[in-house]
């Protein structure tokens, strides 16, 4: 693993001499772009407009565009007079909770070891940041940038993550279209989404998430080099749910979690059988207006979960039922 930087860690007054390696890759398969003709890579050249010319990189300098076409001229040497000062030091400044950074706040992670004169220092932070629970707020400069990172523990080691800095991540009110935290919902669609969270929910075991589009792509190139006939896979029929609690049902039966046990029946359960009857077989006679349906223990035991079709028959066979002698 190719070492991106040397310094130490500064820990009041203690110096912890680490390296840094780079703990995350992109594994993206990437494309060049080449000329159709003749399979030609395309090469990008720097161009004046104005000039009508391409330009070396001795004539091109830094400008900031304050407004559309009017810039401010930077140079090499006002840079320089206020670059950070360059400190191999991964400076310690606050110790806090891990639960109190969102994760929207992280950014890049590092693998910190230490050097050779560094491992009892190196163990006695990381034995003390377990054992309290903290992780360590820290400033360091990389390539010329300072930036803000967390020191935390990661498995027998530590790891160093870049953070973004509290004006660097958007308002959330800047989103349209958000609903109210205290909107209205349905108690029995509430409860039905709840039970399939807790349906779905397993351990955390990475190595079982692949990308299938990579793995894809990487047979797709390896037949292209072989000189096979590259088929496209016909898409997987899906069903155009509309309704809310039918799409929730249907989750939980492809999840193989049995619905929730019955409970007792609520005033809204009796609220869905006013408003959506069962349609009655032709030659029954209708209940007599203003008369309210009996609710004994067996159709008090309904789901709160349940749908009007099974409430309504519950109803209807207690009224068709004989009384015992």
């Amino acid at each position: 693993m190719h070492t991106v930087w040397k310094g130490s860690i500064s820990f009041g007054l203690v110096n912890i001499p680490v390296r840094m390696f780079t703990a995350t890759e992109d594994r993206d398969i990437r494309f060049r772009q080449l000329h159709k003709e003749c399979h030609t890579p395309i090469r990008y050249s720097k161009l004046c407009p104005t000039c009508d010319r391409e330009v070396a990189s001795d004539e091109i300098i830094k400008g900031y565009e304050y407004e559309k076409g009017n810039f401010v001229m930077i140079q090499d040497e006002d840079l320089e007079k206020i670059a950070p000062e360059t400190k191999r030091a991964i400076e310690i400044v606050d110790f806090v909770q891990l639960s109190e950074i969102d994760p929207i706040y992280f950014d890049k992670s590092y693998y910190l070891s230490p050097q050779e004169t560094g491992e009892k220092a190196y163990s006695l932070l990381r034995v003390a940041l377990q054992q309290t629970g903290k992780i360590a707020i820290a400033r360091i400069t990389l390539r010329n940038k300072e930036s803000l990172a967390v020191l935390r523990i990661y498995e027998n080691g530590m790891v160093l993550e870049t953070i973004f800095y509290p004006d660097e991540v958007r308002s959330l009110s800047q989103v349209p279209a958000l609903p109210q935290a205290d909107a209205t919902l349905v108690e029995s669609e509430l409860a039905m989404a709840i039970q399939l969270v807790e349906g779905m929910s397993r351990p955390f075991h990475p190595e079982q998430y692949q990308d299938t589009y990579r793995q894809h792509l990487q047979e797709l190139i390896q037949k292209k080099l072989e000189g096979k006939e590259v088929a496209t896979a016909p898409s997987a029929p899906r069903a155009n749910v509309i309704d809310l609690m039918q799409a929730l049902k249907e989750s939980l039966a492809q999840t193989g979690t049995p619905q929730a046990p019955a409970g007792k029946e609520t005033e809204r359960d009796r609220d869905v059988v006013e408003r959506y009857p069962e349609p009655k077989p032709i030659g029954e006679k209708a209940t007599r207006k203003g008369k309210a349906p009996v609710i004994t223990e067996e159709t008090s035991t309904l789901s709160p979960v349940s749908s009007s079709t099974t409430v309504t028959k519950a109803l209807r066979r207690k009224k068709t039922q004989k009384p015992k002698s």
